[in-house]
């Protein structure tokens, strides 16, 4: 596979494209987290209100913890790329929302074709399909023969390669030990993958914004796996490298990152039921400082757990 370096428009191939090295400054820009999308309402007391319950762990009033989760719930509907947010902001229009994110994932698509070794290109689109795909199973470890049957890493890892370098989708890889530094125990086969915008996965599923926003029962199989996306994305746009961590006997727990120096396990839920059997088998395990519940209940903290609502995650 060539080098590959990130521009603005996506993965530039060094074969075709010169790059001035020593010459530019290289930054990377995410869709922005839930923060700046309150921050965009002008919803700056509510922020602020999020992040002092954060530190002291003390309960949000219950209208503004509702409050909060109704734009956490909009927040999955539009996502965090400027241009949809500023489009939902002006127009409160979903269906104008959704002809503008179908026109970034039909820019992500020609950039696959236009950026990509062209024995790739076929690969590429189909990993990228497979991922929301793979969102939708109890399980959200990638699997290749769910690309296709009979799929090998061999096949599709130039593919996932480029995704990840593109920015377009995050590889989280288990850690088979939870030890600084994190990523000296990664398990190089064993991953996950998320998308790096919800907005855009809602959009490339065509869910409804009405079974977002009112908790529709319809989307209980999808529900789990595009929470951990969300997780994921605030993670990363925070400046995490995240893990996520499984034991011999089944034992899961969806992130592990490394903060304030500490190693802190992330158990996320989509809704209230905040009951974490692999959690619990991770504390016992492997004795953290504290460990972190992500639901829709407000903050608390008991017994080494710190709880704390969805749309507080861009605290961490």
């Amino acid at each position: 596979m060539p080098r590959d370096v990130k521009s603005g428009a996506g993965v530039v191939n060094r074969e075709s494209f010169s790059f001035p090295v020593g010459k530019v400054g290289i930054k990377t820009l995410y869709p922005i987290d839930l923060e700046k999308f309150l921050l965009a309402f002008g919803e700056q007391g509510l922020t602020a209100q999020i992040r002092e319950c954060f530190d002291t762990d003390m309960p949000m009033p219950v209208a503004l913890h509702d409050a909060a989760l109704a734009y956490y719930r909009q927040y999955l509907v539009v996502g965090g790329m400027p241009e949809c947010v500023g489009k939902y902001i002006a127009t409160k229009d979903f269906i104008l929302l959704r002809h503008t994110q179908a026109s970034i994932l039909e820019a992500y698509l020609n950039d696959m074709s236009k950026y990509n070794n062209v024995n790739e290109i076929k690969k590429t689109r189909l990993a990228y399909d497979n991922i929301t795909i793979q969102l939708s199973k109890k399980n959200t470890r990638f699997k290749y023969k769910l690309i296709k049957s009979g799929a090998r890493a061999s096949e599709f890892e130039n593919a996932l390669e480029w995704l990840s370098l593109s920015g377009i989708a995050t590889r989280v890889h288990r850690i088979e030990r939870p030890v600084k530094p994190l990523g000296n125990y990664r398990d190089i086969d064993a991953f996950k993958i998320y998308v790096s915008d919800m907005g855009l996965l809602c959009a490339k599923k065509d869910i409804a914004a009405e079974d977002v926003l009112y908790k529709s029962g319809d989307l209980d199989d999808f529900k789990g796996g595009m929470t951990e996306n969300y997780v994921c994305c605030q993670l990363i746009a925070n400046g995490y490298t995240c893990y996520y961590w499984s034991s011999d006997r089944g034992a899961e727990v969806d992130f592990v990152i490394q903060r304030d120096g500490k190693v802190i396990p992330i158990e996320v839920k989509s809704a209230e039921n905040t009951k974490a059997k692999s959690l619990s088998t991770y504390i016992s395990l492997h004795n953290p400082v504290y460990a972190i519940k992500l639901s829709t209940r407000n903050y608390g903290f008991a017994d080494g757990k710190k709880t704390v609502p969805l749309y507080a995650a861009f605290c961490l």
